[in-house]
């Protein structure tokens, strides 16, 4: 631990003592947002400021933080790319393959989420990609059951981020998820992206909890830290999770502008109601 001052401003007497947090919101944070930073130090780090994990991580890192107590919450298991995913046929047997072969090992190693996306519209209607993506996650859904691991399709934003992208409101998401009608298929409920999508975050988080797998946030405009320069006040959403008794994981997942390490404790701190 002794070299983990260097990694932040915040002082050695801080970072030596693990803070203990509330436990109504079981934090992480996304491995993607601090690449500068080796996964190692990221996971001691995270323990040190109360995470219980770290985020989207590719199937070979699964195990590194179980090394500091913390789980992989989100990970990456072959689910498709934001662009090409479920919304069309041809690729489904890819995502099954994948998800036979990475889903047994994210039961091995305790992830309890794995990401998956709708695709890019391309030209192809609304109508149209539901009913290929409720084909596709139909044919995964008992991979899921078998393992006890839970497929999270992501809700992205169209307007700023990925343009085009299908799965971009909650109620095309919905429409999905409940004719599936899995325990181990969601919604990957990004605050952020929703935010600029649709706003109305904690009546739509509490009135759907229960097709909402995991959550991400990140600074709206921007995607910067969680602070005052922007627009979501997140503790009072965090306070609107926690009322649902949602026991799953809320990932950090903003593009830090200042010294990383700090403004992820500052989150942490934030969202701990």
């Amino acid at each position: 631990m002794a070299a983990l001052p260097s990694l932040s401003s915040s002082s050695s007497a801080e970072q030596n003592t693990p803070v203990q947090r509330k436990g109504q919101i079981r934090q992480s944070a996304s491995r993607w947002c601090y690449q500068s930073i080796p996964l190692e130090k990221l996971c001691a780090y995270g323990a040190e400021i109360g995470l219980k994990g770290i985020d989207l991580l590719n199937v070979e890192e699964w195990e590194v933080p179980r090394r500091y107590g913390l789980i992989c919450s989100m990970g990456y298991a072959g689910g498709g790319e934001i662009a090409t995913a479920l919304n069309r046929v041809e690729n489904h047997a890819k995502i099954e393959e994948a998800f036979r072969k990475n889903i047994p090992l994210a039961a091995k190693f305790g992830v309890p989420n794995v990401i998956t996306f709708s695709g890019n519209r391309a030209g192809m209607s609304d109508e149209e990609g539901a009913k290929n993506t409720i084909v596709g996650l139909n044919r995964l859904k008992k991979i899921g059951e078998d393992n006890g691991v839970t497929i999270c399709i992501e809700l992205l934003n169209s307007k700023v981020d990925h343009k085009d992208y299908m799965c971009d409101h909650t109620a095309w998401g919905l429409q999905v998820v409940q004719a599936v009608n899995s325990p181990r298929v969601k919604l990957l409920y990004d605050i952020y992206h929703m935010q600029i999508m649709e706003g109305d975050l904690v009546a739509t988080i509490q009135k759907n909890i229960n097709w909402l797998g995991h959550f991400h946030t990140g600074g709206v405009p921007h995607r910067h830290e969680l602070d005052g320069t922007q627009e979501v006040q997140w503790d009072g959403v965090m306070r609107g999770i926690a009322a649902t008794n949602y026991r799953g994981y809320v990932a950090h997942e903003f593009v830090p502008t200042r010294d990383p390490l700090t403004s992820l404790r500052q989150a942490v701190d934030l969202c701990d109601i």
